[in-house]
């Protein structure tokens, strides 16, 4: 190590070249990771790639002919903590329906034709919401306790309540959908061409809403993955709970549907990301490493006399070979430390730049695999560009060595 102190500005430009290297790979990886849980919120939020849909078959086929089946399946409330105990990759688990139904201002006034979307809990609602960008404009979302106690309360969307009569002013008041009262909680903001649609908690749909030829609409479960990549897994795992549920002719009783098409190719856009990330950071470094190997190699021609010296007086092979390779080491490990402090100021700074640009809320994330990744690399990078170096100095004979002018 004193001969890294010897000469100050070789070890600096080499250090130099490592600080840039390391520094480029931890602000990639940083943006990197920020960018891809930023991707990965938006489509948890705004798309449905992580959900499953599983819903009951209304038909069976009787001697080559589809007849209306007798026993099909009702989900319910209940349901969500088998299936979610069943399938661990599931972030959520709802039960919900949806149908038309006729809502009124009241008994004396003219019925309108309107959609109802129900939920166990604000979850799927809100979830629905997001992804088709809708927002309260009046009053309030239902709560989770008056899902779960199937409190007669409504969501309306702004066409719906104007349609019904009162618009904002029916906050508060209370509507009839199906001739069964409602008390109105919210009104969502208005919309080019939308729907005629309401939101209620599951539990109060029992008469009120209904399907072609007026049959009852048996609820649907949804299941949301915790990432992209569990879809599938979640999936199979699903379809084997309702295989031990229903027996062998399961799939004649429930529907299980994913978006595996667009899961995959979504699944195959991260991982070239992930592979572009991983060059662009592996250039970086390899630039910073070939830096390396020619300041050990200048440094052993430099040193030709000490290390015929130092191997004339007992030193071994093995000795002058750990010696050039903690040298190489010592710098790329310096370096590497600077360079972490580098990288992640930049990606700070390029990610607030981003935000301001373009207002979304992208930021870059410091992660222990980050931080992990840039120590292992960099003592690769030593030992691997401080190999060719050192063994041409350890295998140097003392008589040669000693005689180099």
């Amino acid at each position: 190590m004193l001969t890294l102190r010897a000469n100050p500005l070789r070890t600096i430009l080499s250090t130099l070249g490592v600080i840039m290297g390391v520094g480029s790979m931890v602000s990639v990886l940083a943006m990197g990771d920020g960018v891809e849980k930023y991707a990965r919120e938006q489509v948890a939020k705004t798309t449905d790639l992580q959900a499953i849909a599983i819903s009951p078959n209304f038909v069976q086929r009787v001697d080559g002919i589809f007849v209306r089946r007798a026993d099909v399946v009702q989900f319910t409330a209940a349901d969500l903590d088998s299936v979610k105990a069943a399938v661990l990759e599931a972030m959520s688990v709802q039960v919900s329906v949806s149908g038309g139904t006729i809502a009124q201002r009241d008994s004396a006034s003219k019925g309108r034709g309107i959609n109802v979307h129900a939920g166990a809990s604000t979850e799927p609602i809100a979830a629905q919401m997001a992804s088709r960008k809708l927002e309260i404009r009046d009053g309030r979302l239902f709560t989770d306790a008056e899902a779960r106690a199937a409190k007669a309360v409504v969501v309306l969307r702004a066409t719906a309540a104007d349609s019904i009569g009162g618009g904002a002013a029916l906050v508060g008041q209370t509507i009839l959908l199906q001739r069964h009262p409602f008390v109105v909680v919210g009104v969502l903001k208005p919309e080019e061409n939308e729907r005629m649609e309401a939101f209620v908690p599951f539990g109060t749909t029992e008469g009120v809403i209904f399907g072609f030829g007026g049959a009852t609409i048996p609820p649907q479960l949804s299941l949301v993955a915790k990432r992209v990549e569990d879809v599938e897994t979640a999936k199979a795992h699903a379809e084997r709970f309702f295989a031990r549920r229903y027996g062998m002719k399961w799939k004649e009783r429930v529907n299980i549907v994913a978006n595996s098409t667009r899961v995959e190719q979504l699944t195959q856009a991260l991982l070239v990301f992930k592979i572009l990330m991983g060059a662009i950071t592996g250039v970086s470094l390899l630039v910073g490493g070939v830096g390396i190997m020619n300041v050990m190699l200048a440094a052993v021609i430099e040193r030709t006399r000490e290390i015929g010296v130092r191997k004339a007086m007992g030193a071994r092979n093995r000795d002058i070979l750990v010696q050039f390779l903690a040298e190489s080491v010592t710098i790329t490990s310096t370096g590497a430390a600077l360079g972490v402090l580098l990288g992640l100021g930049i990606a700070f700074l390029a990610a607030a730049i981003m935000r301001m640009q373009t207002q979304a809320p992208v930021h870059a994330a410091v992660t222990f695999t980050t931080v992990f990744v840039a120590a292992i690399a960099s003592v690769i990078v030593g030992l691997t560009f401080g190999l060719y170096p050192a063994l041409r100095a350890s295998r140097l004979s003392p008589i040669d060595a000693i005689r180099h002018e």
